[in-house]
Parts: structure tokens; sequence; C-alpha cells
């Protein structure tokens, strides 16, 4: 197959859904199909360059900033999408156009659908369904929900990456999506022998913005002060002047480790140091980053909300804490810390559920949906 996929972010900027679509596209080439990939340029990013098998065609967007793509960014991205996507097609015969992200994404893949009438598959992360993130978005869709509509009515199917964002894309649109969660190369990250650090070693990824509730990870942490541990902190955002306000605050300042924004290797060479993924969101769709740490064997402590729910057995890998109930973070952690046998036993559950979220298996879905679309 030749497939177009269209994303505004994709490595090295961007967050979990970008790596995500990252990871089935290169797979998806690994098998010998043609993949070519619109996504935003930003700064000094080759314009066009082929990428572990992939085609990249990064467009002029205004973006500023690698962790966050702003009102005029997103704006920008449709419209020099929609321009280069027009001279690109003309030029090449696709089979299907995939796209991740109804919005900023998905006006793109519906305008050129109509256009060549290639049928698109739209995948679905949270964030661009109304109520996915409220803080973030809920702005954005009083004003642009009345557009939305057809970029979900139009695809010829739709893929949500969790139960969460399926039942609120059913409740939204008049639509039913299929779920196929995102995936992980149990190959490349592969823990090896599990063992517990000493001392043991609490990580959080993702954008310090209220979202991810970074600043609760802080104060967590700090009632755990007389407990053996070492936290580090992957990645940036407009709370960054906050989080380290917080640590200097309680005097752990030897005990924390804030990296700033990484790239996918040094996410993954993090993980490997790791023992306990925690993530105080208040939203999620599918976290890559969980995926992830299911696969490097980690103990997730994260809230009960949107994928995580598939991500932890509770008691067995992980434990889960109601947001109205910020202690049950302190319990989680605190039996994991003092429990080194605990802590063990549930980095090896933890991989061993990661087999559920294989890429192999995410990949031949999407193929199976894509050859059913054709």
């Amino acid at each position: 197959m030749r497939i177009l996929v269209i994303i505004y972010e994709f490595p090295p900027i961007g967050g979990g859904g970008g790596q995500a679509a990252h990871d089935i596209c290169q797979k998806l080439a690994s098998k010998g199909h043609e993949v070519h990939i619109l996504t935003a340029h930003y700064k000094n990013l080759p314009r066009m360059e082929i990428q572990d098998g992939i085609k990249l065609i990064r467009v002029p967007s205004a973006r500023r900033q690698l962790y966050r793509a702003d009102l005029l960014a997103m704006s920008g991205f449709v419209i020099a999408g929609l321009w280069f996507g027009m001279r690109y097609i003309r030029k090449s015969t696709f089979d299907i156009i995939h796209v991740h992200f109804a919005v900023p994404s998905g006006p793109v893949a519906w305008l050129l659908s109509r256009y060549t009438h290639i049928p698109y598959v739209l995948t679905a992360h949270l964030g661009d369904v109304p109520e996915g993130v409220p803080e973030k978005t809920g702005r954005w869709f009083r004003w642009i929900y009345p557009f939305t509509p057809p970029i979900w009515r139009d695809a010829v199917k739709v893929v949500a990456v969790s139960e969460h964002t399926r039942d609120l894309a059913k409740k939204h649109y008049a639509v039913e999506p299929m779920v196929i969660s995102n995936g992980v190369d149990l190959d490349l990250l592969n823990p090896g022998e599990i063992r517990v650090g000493n001392p043991p070693r609490v990580v959080f990824a993702g954008r310090f913005m209220h979202q991810k509730n970074p600043l609760q990870l802080v104060r967590t942490m700090a009632s755990l002060k007389t407990m053996n541990w070492k936290c580090t902190l992957l990645g940036d955002g407009p709370l960054r002047i906050d989080v380290e306000r917080e640590i200097q605050k309680s005097g752990l300042e030897d005990r924390f480790i804030l990296t700033g924004w990484v790239t996918p290797q040094e996410v993954y060479n993090h993980l490997s140091q790791s023992d306990i993924l925690f993530m105080p969101s208040l939203s999620e769709g599918l976290p890559v980053v969980g995926v992830q740490s299911l696969a490097m064997g980690l103990a997730i402590v994260a809230s009960r909300v949107g994928g995580f729910i598939e991500l932890v057995d509770e008691g067995k890998n992980g434990f889960l804490v109601d947001l109205e109930n910020p202690n049950g973070y302190l319990t989680g952690l605190r039996k994991l810390l003092e429990d080194t046998a605990c802590l063990k036993s549930f980095r090896l559950a933890s991989r061993e559920k990661a087999q559920e979220f294989d890429i192999n298996r995410i990949v031949q879905a999407y193929e199976n949906v894509f050859l059913s679309c054709i």
C-alpha cells in the first residue's frame, strides 16, 4: 500500500501522539508499505528527508516550541498542509490517507480526501475530542465544534487509542470508533534482567502543563522525603518554573533531576534506569510513556483516568488513584518504596502486561483496517 499520513506534530516535536504515529509508520515501512508523512516544520529540521524508511515532508506552521503548538501554529499547519498537500498529492497516487488527531490535522485530510476521493482513516488521541482535555481545549471547542462533525462523519473508519477516547467520540459525534491501542516495540524496549535500583528511581515524563499535574508529583514526593528515592522529570513546558520553585521550597534539589525536553532515545535511556512511573495526570488518552514503561518493566502509580485504566492491573503492576483522593499517591508509592520484593514483582508484572501492546499486533490491526477501506 501507498499510505499518506497526516499529523501536525511528529518526532522530534510534540508528545506521545507523534511518537505513537512514528512507531506505527516505521513498522508499516519495514513490512514493505510506502509511507509518506505530511507534518509541521520546526526551526532547522530538513524540509524533506527519509527517516527509518519513511518519507517526511515538513510544511511551514509558525511553530515556536518543541513541546507545544499554539493556535497560530495549528492554524498555520492547516493552511500550509492543505497547500503543500494538494501539490504533493497530484504527483503521487495513494491508496489511503491516515490522519492522527481530528484537530488540527483532520481538516487537511478531509479536504484532500474530498479533492482526490482517496479514503481516510482517522485516529483520535483524546485532546482532539470534546471533553478530552477540557482545561486545554475547552475554549477551542466552543467555536470549532460546529465545523468538526464532517471530519468524523466522512472518515471511512474512526479509531480511538483507548476506551475512554472512544466513549467521548461516540458521545459527541455520530460515529462508532474501534479501539486500537498505542503500541510498543518489545524488542527495542527490553529491560533485560529486572533489578530494583538503590535507591529506587521514580520517573515522570510529559509536558509541564496543568493536564499532567507535575506540581502534585513534587508535593507527593516531598511528603516522602524520609524515604530513599531519586526522581527524574522528563519534559518541559509552561509550569517548569513553578515546578522548580516547588522543589526548592521542599529543600530536595539533590533528589530531583529535571532534564528538559528529550529525544525518544533519551526517554528510553531514562526509563531503563527507573523503577516506578509516577503520573498524577488529570486526563489522558492512552499515554505512550505508559506503554513504554510497561515494556521497560516499571511499576506504575497513576491517576485513575483515561488509558491508564487499561495499563494498570490494580495491586499487580501498579496503583490507580482517584483524583479526589491525592493521598492515594502517597499510599501506593510508600508501599513500593519500602518493599523491594513487592516493587520487583510489580515490575515483572508490567513487562508481562506489555505483551498486550506489542507494536506488531497494533500494526497488523491497522493493516487490516486500511485493506478493508480501499
